[in-house]
């Protein structure tokens, strides 16, 4: 059995080891910090840096735990009104950044992250920014349940959701929860990211 709730402030590097490892093949990341050995630990850094540089303010951060309390499973949600970390946090995780991108994977990280910002709606909404799953707990429906957590709270804001997804198994998963592929976002290195959106199901019910 896994809970699912919010994450302790001491968990959040359990949360950046369970993205690194749930994105270490992903087009996206491997776009960003590179093939070959390490791969996984230069993700677990790059999502490190990501979680202290947008701040508690901007982000909510779901959790599921197993038996013995291990993080298994982890979503990061920006709320609506918030834009991405700003320019002086990210320069003080500048040094994090470069040990997860290397100087030549940074110019390349810009781009990606440039066209993801272009991409979203203009409008006030939940943004999923990452949602990953531990490789032992996969297969048991720790990615539904807490997609199915946070969009109940969603919901009841009266607030759309919003997404990327670069693989056609992780968009069929956010079909089931009512996300409507709105296409192909261009410009991201070495990967075929696509918008996907969800209308709260308060409005889908009227």
């Amino acid at each position: 059995m896994y809970l699912v709730g919010g994450a302790a402030d001491d968990e959040l590097p359990a949360v950046a080891a369970v993205l690194g490892e749930a994105f270490q093949d992903d087009p996206v990341v491997v776009g960003m910090v590179g093939r070959g050995a390490g791969r996984r630990e230069r993700a677990t850094h790059l999502y490190a840096a990501l979680l202290r540089a947008e701040g508690a303010d901007a982000v909510v951060v779901d959790v599921a735990r197993d038996d013995e309390g291990a993080v298994v499973g982890a979503a990061v949600w920006e709320r609506p009104g918030t834009c991405g970390p700003s320019l002086p946090t990210l320069l003080r995780e500048m040094p994090t950044f470069l040990r997860a991108l290397g100087v030549a994977g940074v110019p390349r990280a810009l781009r990606g992250l440039s066209a993801f910002s272009h991409s979203r709606p203009a409008g006030p909404h939940w943004y999923l920014g990452e949602i990953g799953v531990a490789t032992a707990a996969r297969g048991a429906g720790v990615g539904s349940r807490l997609l199915a957590h946070r969009l109940r709270h969603v919901d009841a804001t009266g607030v759309g959701a919003y997404l990327e997804s670069s693989t056609t198994r992780n968009r069929a998963l956010y079909a089931r929860h009512g996300f409507v592929e709105r296409g192909e976002i261009r410009g991201v290195p070495g990967a075929h990211p696509v918008a996907m959106w969800r209308e709260p199901r308060s409005a889908l019910s009227r």
